[in-house]
């Protein structure tokens, strides 16, 4: 394939570009961008991150990050065309710009029901949830999220050390698949596994009750045991999260 270009932009057509190229990715409604010209510029202005993926010249991936008050980086959106394969290079690119800069964390959000993105985040990256966010955004309106509501992860990356292995050893289910459907059980064990649909984007079209169920069975049992502590240690091949529970929730 094409090689890959990938760097900072900072003229306001790179920024146009940009923003044409996220709006065929998402389709928002009208007022409702992930981000704006305008924002894409200020953020560049005060040293945040506004980068592009070029294939063959041709704007095909971005991602837009600000500066934290805490010395982390927020990628707060980035996205690619269908098909492009560029996600680990981009997350290299935006890596390598944080280290140049002292920083030493990157943080940003993602659907928990989203299992191949949360696969990339937790296997390939490294990276850790660290907080349960429920309706982030409130009730999003766009083509990929469809109208759900928006519980997110904060996913925290940290560069400077990998993440620790995860173990299964006294795990039980606090989330499993029937059917399609969630199940949720006691989570009375040191490691609780929380399922994920396959494929939650199709299912939220097809079968919208499902979709639903899936989100609150995540929010009782996967934001209820971040929210008392609970660490999000790994991703299972299956599509499972692996929870680590402190003895005081076990107690409880």
């Amino acid at each position: 394939m094409t090689s890959l270009e990938i760097r900072e932009l900072g003229t306001l057509p790179e920024y146009v570009e940009l923003f044409r190229l996220f709006d065929e990715i998402w389709r928002p409604e009208p007022g409702n961008p992930p981000v704006t010209v305008e924002l894409m510029k200020v953020i560049s202005h005060i040293g945040g991150y506004v980068a592009g993926v070029f294939r063959g010249g041709e704007l095909v991936g971005g991602s837009v990050g600000l500066p934290t008050a805490d010395r982390a980086l927020h990628s707060h959106v980035t996205g690619a065309l269908p098909g492009q394969g560029i996600g680990v290079e981009l997350k290299r690119h935006q890596r390598a710009w944080a280290l140049d800069r002292g920083i030493t964390r990157i943080t940003w959000t993602f659907d928990p029901l989203v299992r191949r993105n949360a696969r990339f985040n937790l296997v390939k990256l490294g990276a850790r949830p660290e907080e349960y966010l429920e309706s982030f955004y409130g009730v999003m309106a766009d083509a990929i999220n469809e109208g759900d509501e928006s519980d997110r992860l904060l996913a925290v990356w940290r560069l400077d050390r990998a993440a620790e292995p995860y173990t299964l050893e006294g795990a039980v289910a606090g989330v499993a698949e029937r059917d399609g459907r969630p199940v949720v059980a006691a989570a009375d064990g040191p490691v609780v596994l929380v399922a994920t649909p396959p494929d939650i984007e199709t299912l939220r079209r097809e079968d919208p009750a499902a979709g639903k169920a899936w989100r609150l069975a995540l929010r009782e049992v996967l934001g209820g045991l971040m929210g008392e502590g609970a660490q999000v240690t790994g991703f299972t091949g299956d599509g499972k999260y692996v929870l680590k529970v402190t003895p005081s929730q076990r107690s409880r």
